[in-house]
């Protein structure tokens, strides 16, 4: 089942770098454009960043609606994860104007998976990622049993703390509508820069 996971790599923020994550045959890249992340990718990014032939992602936290859309041209992501408090209006909107959205929902033991029903026809993914104050990339993961509850017919992305050792814990989810894995800071050597190794041989193994 694995075999045609999306994997998902967040965080870029150096040109060679992600050419280096790019070459690795990864499905997607993600690009946080919010100012308090590690990762955040600057207010006047390299222009080679985003020089991508994979699919971009751009990441972003309570933005209004029509920066996103303005970066989202600029820039020409595919797709937007939204990590905040977005709406379902706020998605369906985004949705509607041609893009991939991705909506990120904070995981705890007492998560109610009822939650995510308003948003099932104004996104294409769900992103379940381990509740922290920083809206991601805390390196923490959340109870992937309580996955168990979610009867949703919306696919989604596994996030929060996944590292180069969790290959056999993915394997064993066999959850129906997981189709890809986030992966972010369990493979960098420091904030935004991957450890194209690591990497590597987690695709390798989640692949086989």
């Amino acid at each position: 089942m694995t075999k045609n996971l999306k994997i998902k790599v967040c965080g870029m923020k150096f040109t060679q770098n992600r050419e280096q994550v790019e070459a690795l045959g990864v499905d997607l890249l993600g690009y946080i454009f919010y100012g308090p992340s590690k990762r955040f990718v600057g207010d006047t990014p390299d222009a080679g960043l985003f020089q991508s032939d994979r699919p971009k992602v751009g990441v972003f936290v309570n933005e209004n609606a029509f920066e996103i859309l303005g970066l989202a041209k600029n820039f020409d992501f595919e797709y937007i994860q939204l990590h905040g408090k977005e709406n379902p209006k706020t998605c369906g909107l985004l949705k509607n104007q041609g893009l991939q959205v991705l909506k990120a929902f904070p995981m705890d033991d007492d998560f109610k998976f009822a939650t995510t029903a308003a948003y099932e026809e104004n996104v294409d993914y769900f992103l379940f990622d381990t509740k922290t104050k920083e809206h991601g990339g805390s390196g923490k993961k959340f109870n992937w049993q309580i996955l168990e509850n979610y009867t949703g017919n919306t696919p989604f992305f596994l996030s929060g703390g996944i590292g180069p050792d969790d290959v056999a814990e993915i394997k064993e989810l066999n959850h129906p509508m997981l189709a890809g894995v986030d992966l972010n800071s369990g493979f960098e050597d420091e904030p935004g820069l991957k450890n194209i190794e690591k990497l590597k041989h987690f695709i390798e193994e989640i692949r086989i």
